[in-house]
């Protein structure tokens, strides 16, 4: 009898996490259009809001990601990301059911996501959750520095 992998576990990332992500997210992120991920940047992000990278492993390795951000108004999903080679087995819906439950319990009443015109893939993975485009809006954007 073979037995079944033991499911998937949510995990926080921590500040040793971070070139693992960097690493991951190289990968298994969509990576056009945005500027580099960096250490410093990510090191900020988990310093701040210690909860709000979570994380997927499997043999101890990161497979599966989300930024679940909270500004105290506001929930905003970012970097949904699953390895290549683990896509397609629900880890991305553990992912956003870990991710939303602790918006709702920060206080958040509307969930957005970040996703790039361009990505079919990750277009598709919010469809599928219930999430559309918001027409009446367009993210404008400018650099810090």
């Amino acid at each position: 009898m073979i037995d079944d992998p033991a499911p998937p576990v949510i995990e926080t990332a921590t500040l040793a996490d971070v070139d693992a992500l960097l690493a991951f997210w190289a990968i298994a992120g969509e990576n056009d259009a945005r500027p580099s991920d960096s250490a410093p940047v990510v090191e900020v992000l988990l310093r701040r809001d210690p909860d709000a990278v979570l994380v997927v492993r499997a043999d101890g390795r990161i497979i599966g990601t989300v930024i679940a951000g909270w500004d105290g108004w506001r929930a905003h999903l970012y970097r949904l990301a699953v390895h290549p080679d683990h896509r397609r087995q629900g880890i991305a819906h553990l992912l956003l059911d870990a991710a939303e439950h602790r918006l709702r319990a920060l206080g958040a009443g509307r969930f957005d996501a970040m996703v790039l015109d361009g990505n079919a893939l990750g277009t598709s993975a919010w469809a599928a959750r219930g999430y559309a485009p918001q027409g009446e809006w367009r993210r404008w954007v400018r650099s810090a520095r």
